[in-house]
């Protein structure tokens, strides 16, 4: 088996149930290049000091006593906590915690077919790293977080991007992603619900767009960090990991658990992803905390309440910003179907940057340009934080609407 890790083929010898890898004076240097990752860099230079909040991803953060509250043992829950050894933890997460998430999937998914990493962020390196090959072709649709894009194209991919179109809610046409595939097809990437619009493939579109991963015996990629979040009961859409042999999936506590400060995510798919994810997180975690390992499992443990706490949040802040929209004649959107985040278009004759940057300097109102994402005239809304913040972060982006039209 060749080393699935972005550079020259490394040959390798299972040894033991571990890889010995061949000496890296025998493999060839390559130059790796990645782009900046806008979306991050904005948030850095802004969110710490901005008055209105509204391009949080998450929804609205738990606090630990409220965590414990939800657990329904919190004085069970402290005891243990006290009682836990400070050392490094499971390699792979514990067997509770990937207990805990191999239950958010089919039958197919055991806590074998986990792997716990830094956040979601660290997930989708982790499943990327190891899925892609330099020289193949990888498919991906747009707009999406950066990352499911610069990361294969660094690692000495082909990028084909498929730019989804507000006229079809922007959702991906399956015969658009088979016309982007070739013989060197490896893998396709999906995000669903989608960032930054809150589409979401349900399963039938899914399954259509499996059946042309395996038309190539392609992997299939989907970062799913707001699944569970869907706006409409009962609509839930599957995780491409329990609809195809080769589906892999990737999660996190950030967004639907509202636990971002866990740092918790992981990868969930096929043994052979499993173990090339782990190869590669040898060089960059040894363990999880062993706290944020034990309070992800608490929250899972009774995801339940957990996530009718964050659907209370989302469904009816949603309801605010429809009301909003509605007030404001030159805004528009697809209504997001899922997640916590929405893409207002906007008609300003302003690039999105300097919308973006001119709302932060005005009055402190904090969203993310849709440049970031490749679209413009457009700006990326957060819509599940607390109601005060959502609220009067509208108000504010609404007044400075009112400075551009003079």
């Amino acid at each position: 088996m060749t080393c699935a890790v972005g550079r020259a083929a490394c040959p390798r010898a299972r040894v033991e149930g571990r890889w010995a890898t061949v000496s890296p004076s025998l493999v060839p240097e390559a130059a790796v290049h990645i782009e900046p990752f806008l979306v991050e860099q904005w948030m850095n230079a802004h969110e710490t000091t901005a008055t209105w909040n509204i391009a949080e991803t998450c929804v609205d953060s738990l606090t630990l006593d409220e965590l414990l509250a939800l657990s329904g043992d919190a004085d069970g829950v402290v005891r243990r906590l006290r009682e836990t050894w400070l050392g490094y933890g499971d390699i792979v997460g514990s067997p509770r915690l990937r207990a805990a998430i191999a239950a958010l999937y089919g039958e197919g998914i055991t806590p074998d077919h986990v792997l716990t990493a830094n956040g979601a962020i660290g997930a989708n390196f982790l499943a990327l790293y190891a899925l892609v090959e330099p020289g193949t072709t990888v498919v991906t649709v747009q707009p999406t977080y950066q990352q499911l894009f610069s990361v294969p194209a660094s690692l000495g991919a082909e990028v084909r991007e498929l730019r989804l179109r507000e006229e079809d809610g922007y959702l991906p046409d399956p015969d658009a992603i088979r016309a982007l595939t070739d013989e060197r097809t490896d893998l396709i990437v999906l995000n669903n619900p989608n960032n930054p619009t809150g589409a979401l493939i349900d399963e039938p579109l899914l399954r259509e767009i499996v059946e042309v991963a395996r038309e190539r015996d392609a992997w299939l990629f989907c970062d799913e960090v707001y699944r569970m979040l869907e706006h409409e009961p009962g609509t839930t859409a599957p995780s491409v990991a329990d609809l195809y042999e080769k589906g892999v999936s990737s999660g996190s506590m950030s967004k639907s658990y509202s636990l971002a400060g866990l740092r918790t995510g992981w990868v969930a798919g096929p043994r052979e992803v499993i173990e090339r994810c782990l190869d590669v997180r040898d060089y960059t975690t040894i363990s999880g905390g062993v706290l944020d390992d034990a309070l992800a499992a608490v929250a899972l443990e009774n995801k339940d309440r957990v996530l009718h706490r964050s659907l209370e949040i989302v469904r009816g802040n949603l309801a605010v910003v429809d009301a909003w929209i509605a007030r404001e004649p030159r805004l528009r959107y697809i209504r997001p179907r899922a997640g916590t985040i929405a893409l207002v278009r906007y008609d300003y004759d302003l690039p999105s940057v300097e919308f973006c940057q001119g709302l932060f300097d005005f009055n402190g109102a904090f969203v993310m340009p849709g440049a970031a994402f490749g679209e413009e005239h457009a700006f990326r809304l957060g819509y599940a934080c607390a109601r005060d913040v959502l609220e009067g972060g509208l108000a504010a982006v609404s007044a400075y609407l009112r400075t551009l039209e003079g």
